[in-house]
């Protein structure tokens, strides 16, 4: 019998459309989900005529709960919660369902969260997913819009708003005419709003990213993540007016259209269009990681929140994948001042690319380029926006030798100015040398040096152990020096 599997933890997200168990595993700056499964309830579908659950809705969710916990029991999840929402807090039985899954699943904790206690663990999520996040938080569900503010000092001014799509819909009538003026009332209601004006506007929950996915899907956008997919304010503006008008079945001729989301697209276009022309954001930012991640960052891993999820991430594909983890270190102060008036920014990815520089030295030579462009460009793990990963990729990519006009680096091509572009070559070739002086050891790597001398670049041998005349080498330094359009030059200061 297994003894030392990692510890799993799980939890249940019982919103107003639909019911959400993820598993994660281990304890992590990063939420690893093995896990992930969902049922569409609708459970607050009729509540604003009724003020009670739809009756059909808690049947289903009887079943689909009761297997929800036999798998996570059978994962050895523990802990394992249930958090219910605006549809279950608002609901005149809702108390009477709770104590039915209680009797139905004793022993389980089931929490019925405030709409204050939503909003603050959606913060919490965008805080694990998007590092020094500032700005307005908006989550959007089926029965409720949570806002609230981040910024350094932590998260203040949390409100609830009824106007999550099932519920907005209802109140409405299916009229969008209608939805607009009531979203526009309640959201002209939160009297802190103006003090985030012009911040940025932080995206959460499922009709929001089914907004992204539409967008994305639209713009033939080169890579298919709504984790830290951006857009700009007319750009955002745009999109909810094509929302609104754009006839359904041209949506469901999208590539990847989320097609049971698709009813509630009107309404999330409405909250949004209402929610830009209140805030006027200087940018729009999806986020995937909301309630659940929050959840989890406070109950699993609350020391891991202070980390960096890019460092954590690098380094953990380091320990797996490369062969070295005290050779990224000296990389890092080998390539000090390789790129002149480097934005701080700029010095973290190049730190980055340097723990992530030897991922590719167990995959096949004929395809370690392009095997580590994708594996980097398409990995799991927050904190990475799409230019990131972009720059990284391609930095790897030519760390492993491929040829910047090869067809798969078109998404880095897309996404990156000519600078940041120049900037990665420049950093890979750099690596690429770096790896043919040591043959990844940082001991030989250690006894040379990379400078700036009269604006050309000197490759230094500080110690005879390492032999740098060879002609693997010498190309090396000449393809450098072409990426920083830089003469170049060695120079033996051997030790005694």
């Amino acid at each position: 019998m297994q003894t030392d599997m990692p510890r799993r933890s799980a939890v249940v997200d019982l919103g107003s459309n639909s019911v959400r168990l993820v598993v994660f595993e281990g304890i992590s700056r990063n939420p690893v989900p093995i896990f992930n499964e969902k049922a569409v309830l609708r459970l607050g579908r009729g509540l604003t005529a009724t003020g009670k659950l739809n009756e059909e809705g808690v049947q289903m969710a009887m079943e689909v709960l009761s297997r929800f916990h036999a798998i996570a029991r059978a994962m050895n999840a523990d802990p394992f919660e249930i958090l219910a929402t605006a549809a279950v807090r608002d609901a005149l039985n809702g108390p009477e369902f709770v104590e039915a899954l209680r009797r139905n699943m004793p022993g389980v904790p089931i929490r019925i969260l405030s709409g204050e206690e939503e909003a603050d663990h959606s913060a919490i999520g965008v805080m694990c997913g998007i590092p020094r996040a500032n700005g307005l938080v908006a989550d959007v569900g089926g029965g409720s819009l949570e806002l609230i503010h981040l910024t350094e000092d932590g998260r203040h001014d949390a409100n609830t708003l009824p106007l999550g799509v099932i519920r907005l819909s209802d109140r409405a009538k299916g009229d969008l005419e209608v939805a607009r003026t009531l979203a526009d009332e309640d959201i002209g209601a939160v009297k802190w709003l103006p003090q985030v004006k012009g911040s940025t506007l932080y995206l959460v929950g499922g009709a929001f990213r089914a907004l992204a996915r539409l967008h994305i899907a639209r713009m033939q956008y080169p890579l298919n993540i709504v984790h830290y997919y951006t857009l700009g304010l007319e750009e955002a503006r745009e999109m909810t007016g094509w929302l609104l008008h754009a006839p359904r079945r041209g949506l469901e001729r999208l590539p990847g259209a989320p097609k049971k989301r698709l009813d509630d697209v009107p309404f999330a276009a409405t909250v949004l269009r209402r929610l830009l022309r209140k805030v006027q954001p200087d940018r729009v930012v999806f986020c995937v990681d909301g309630l659940r991640e929050g959840w989890y960052m406070l109950n699993v891993a609350p020391d891991c929140l202070p980390q960096d999820p890019m460092d954590v991430v690098a380094r953990d594909m380091c320990a797996r994948l490369g062969r070295s983890n005290t050779l990224p270190d000296v990389l890092c102060r080998w390539t000090d001042g390789l790129l002149p008036k480097e934005t701080p920014q700029e010095q973290h990815l190049r730190r980055i690319a340097c723990i992530l520089s030897d991922v590719g030295s167990h995959d096949h030579p004929e395809y370690r380029a392009e095997q580590t462009y994708w594996r980097i460009l398409r990995m799991q793990g927050v904190g990475f926006d799409h230019e990131a990963r972009a720059w990284l990729s391609l930095a790897l990519a030519v760390r492993y030798a491929a040829d910047t006009t090869v067809e798969f680096l078109a998404t880095s091509r897309t996404l990156l100015s000519e600078a940041a572009w120049r900037r990665a070559i420049v950093l890979g070739q750099a690596l690429r040398l770096a790896y043919s002086l040591s043959g990844g050891t940082a001991v030989l790597l250690d006894g040379t040096a990379l400078l700036w001398q009269r604006k050309e670049l000197v490759l230094k041998l500080v110690s005879s152990r390492v032999a740098v005349r060879g002609e693997t080498v010498g190309r090396g330094l000449a393809r450098l020096g072409q990426a920083l359009d830089a003469p170049t030059r060695f120079e033996a200061d051997l030790e005694a």
